[in-house]
């Protein structure tokens, strides 16, 4: 909500502030999906890449742990069968109690410190990633700057922004120059080129 009050605040500046220069000039407005630039921008695709690889290995070692928590559960139930057998010594009977015991307040560490692991590494790891996707975005916004001065734009708009009630912002708008294309091949102008198959 603050969101939207900030910009409906930007915009009714925006209006008076056209309003005002209008009669002296006319203003250079373009607008620009920010969304489509940030998806199609090589360097997200290669950082959401990295951050996939990256889970990947996390879950297969999350996994390797499940499987060897999964033995000691099967070791477990033979200990219980074993433990149930009516022709087992009392002895015997207890030795097996008190490993089987053993066992299970092992298993139960094993699955406590697996789950604490996957919390730490893929709570660490979404950090990462929103950290790098801020700075993709952030180098996004410095390239639209430059070339929007390049181009002497006054105002340029994202045409992907939507309100709180998911109503996009900028509904119309007249005689606005739809900058995302080339913005597109400038941002993807040193991609890395795709080995021939």
């Amino acid at each position: 909500m603050k969101n939207y009050l900030k910009l409906s605040v930007m915009f009714c500046a925006i209006a008076a502030i056209t309003v005002g220069t209008a009669s002296a000039q006319r203003l250079k407005i373009a607008t620009v999906d920010m969304q489509k630039l940030f998806k199609e921008y090589h360097r997200t695709t290669e950082e959401q890449q990295k951050f996939s690889e990256e889970f990947a290995r996390i879950q297969k070692e999350n996994n390797e742990r499940l499987a060897s928590i999964r033995a000691l559960e099967e070791m477990l139930q033979g200990l219980k069968k074993k433990i149930e057998d009516p022709t087992l010594a009392d002895n015997v009977k207890r030795e097996k109690s008190r490993e089987f015991q053993l066992k299970l307040d092992e298993a139960k560490a094993m699955d406590r410190e697996r789950r604490e692991f996957l919390g730490r590494r893929t709570r660490a790891l979404e950090l990462k990633k929103q950290a790098s996707m801020q700075g993709i975005l952030e180098e996004i916004r410095k390239r639209i700057v430059d070339y929007s001065k390049k181009e002497d734009f006054d105002f340029v708009l994202d045409k992907s922004g939507l309100s709180a009630n998911q109503v996009p912002f900028l509904l119309y708008t007249k005689d606005a120059t739809d900058i995302t294309a080339g913005l597109l091949v400038e941002l993807n102008k040193d991609a890395p080129v795709a080995p021939a198959q």
